[in-house]
């Protein structure tokens, strides 16, 4: 029998690796270790600004993921996805590929020895540092006042921003089933931009949807007011960039309790500190944020509210190598606690390191204003920017949009709040299909949780006086 001829098959071309180099050198491995502690606008500029230095980066969050927290608020108001304002961390290495991300909290720093110290499953881990940059930013505080802790609702993290969603939404539910005789007060606490922007953003709602999702409720049902401290609301703009959105929110049905601080928080209550008390279901707490109290024990010099003292380059006084960005750095002439400073000192400290690493000098860090806004609500925000001048209404609105998708760090996030804000804002009454972004709402357990504090509540049906 012949033998079958032998057919050669064409050599299989060898696709080249699609692998990144995770070290761009040779030499990586022995560059000098930058840990960056915190992931948000000044840790991850920070990191993104060591591109092209020779180091190796370990940055440390809490979460694997980066908070695009302007536009928490729209999370909260069932505005945007949650995905829309945040990115996972570890993208950052596509841009930095000597970049390592690692998830924990850090509970220690001993800047002598050069580690940090990170909280473990079973036992912490120390890393040790060449340089170091505290970037962990402020939290929530609620100055000591009672009851806030345990019945206010904070807004600073993605985490709360969900809570606060569906909460609103378990109580417009039970709220619902009450009749006439209730209605629904959200209360929120501090007239700063995110005061502003929350209040502004549940009044549109009230006005462009309640009705048609809840066409059984009056839509003065629910009540929003704005409690603030002082007698102006958004203090970092003008007077006149002030009374507008006083005026803006006013027309929206928005009650302003001016002049008068909160004393007390309880179940479905505020105390003001003139005595009054005001009906408030829904607290939600936007009066300021504070560095975390674990920092008081890193060694590091602190000054009043907890910042870390640093120098004109940003470096903590009396320890080389060891930098602030962000809400952690106090500087003699204190910043705003909002996102550009922190995209600027992260940026500047990397500057720092960098020069560093390759002999440069050292400069002071010099903040360039380039604008403040904030949105009332629909057609409607306020910007102030350097050369522009004021800008309102329409224009102001359309400002803002285009500034804060700028500074969304993924393409993704970019595409998604634009198109989902565009559509939210720009349609009409017969045009715009509500449509909220919800999670699992669980009225019957709000309507359990509503009977059960019979006895604490002031207002509603069958409380206990």
């Amino acid at each position: 029998m012949p033998a079958s001829p032998v057919v050669s098959r064409p050599r299989r071309r060898t696709m080249p690796s699609l692998r990144r180099r995770t070290v761009p050198a040779p030499d990586g491995a022995h560059w000098p270790h930058v840990v960056v502690v915190g992931g948000g606008f000044a840790g991850a500029n920070a990191v993104l600004g060591l591109t092209d230095t020779k180091v190796r980066i370990t940055l440390i969050d809490r979460n694997l993921y980066k908070t695009f927290q302007p536009l928490l608020y729209q999370v909260a108001t069932a505005g945007l996805n949650p995905g829309d304002v945040t990115m996972m961390l570890r993208g950052l290495s596509l841009k930095v590929p000597n970049m390592r991300f690692r998830q924990g909290v850090v509970t220690g720093v001993d800047p002598q020895a050069k580690t940090v110290t990170v909280e473990g499953a079973s036992e912490p881990w120390t890393l040790a540092y060449d340089y170091l940059v505290l970037a962990n930013g402020a939290t929530t505080t609620f100055f000591g006042t009672p009851g806030a802790e345990e019945n206010a609702m904070p807004m600073y993290t993605r985490a709360q921003a969900l809570r606060m969603r569906d909460r609103i939404f378990a109580e417009l539910e039970r709220t619902s089933r009450a009749g006439d005789g209730d209605r629904l007060c959200v209360s929120v606490v501090g007239g700063g931009p995110t005061g502003v922007e929350i209040a502004g953003a549940l009044a549109d709602f009230r006005r462009q949807e309640l009705d048609i999702l809840y066409p059984e409720m009056d839509p003065g049902t629910l009540h929003i007011r704005l409690i603030q401290r002082g007698t102006e609301l958004i203090k970092e703009f003008d007077p006149g960039l002030r009374e507008y959105a006083a005026d803006e929110l006013e027309a929206r049905g928005v009650e302003l309790s001016l002049g008068h601080g909160v004393k007390s928080v309880g179940y479905d209550y505020v105390e003001l500190d003139d005595g009054s008390i005001l009906e408030s279901d829904i607290t939600v707490w936007a009066a300021g944020v504070a560095i975390p109290d674990c920092v008081a024990d890193w060694g590091l010099p602190q000054v009043k509210g907890g910042r870390l003292d640093v120098e004109e380059d940003l470096q903590v006084k009396g320890f080389p190598g060891v930098y602030a960005a962000g809400d952690m750095a106090a500087q003699a002439d204190p910043l705003p606690q909002l996102a550009q400073p922190a995209i600027q000192t992260g940026c500047h400290v990397a500057e720092m390191i960098h020069a560093d690493v390759h002999g440069g000098a050292h400069k002071p860090f010099r903040y360039k204003n380039l604008g403040t806004m904030a949105t009332i609500g629909r057609r409607a925000a306020i910007a102030d920017i350097p050369g522009v001048g004021s800008l309102t209404g329409t224009a102001g609105w359309f400002a803002w949009l285009g500034v804060h998708v700028a500074k969304l760090l993924g393409h993704r996030n970019r595409r998604a709040v634009t198109m989902n804000l565009l559509s939210l804002y720009t349609g009409t009454r017969s045009t715009h299909q509500p449509n909220p972004i919800l999670g699992d709402i669980d009225s019957v357990a709000a309507q359990r949780e509503f009977e059960n504090h019979a006895g604490d509540r002031k207002f509603g049906p069958g409380y206990l006086s």
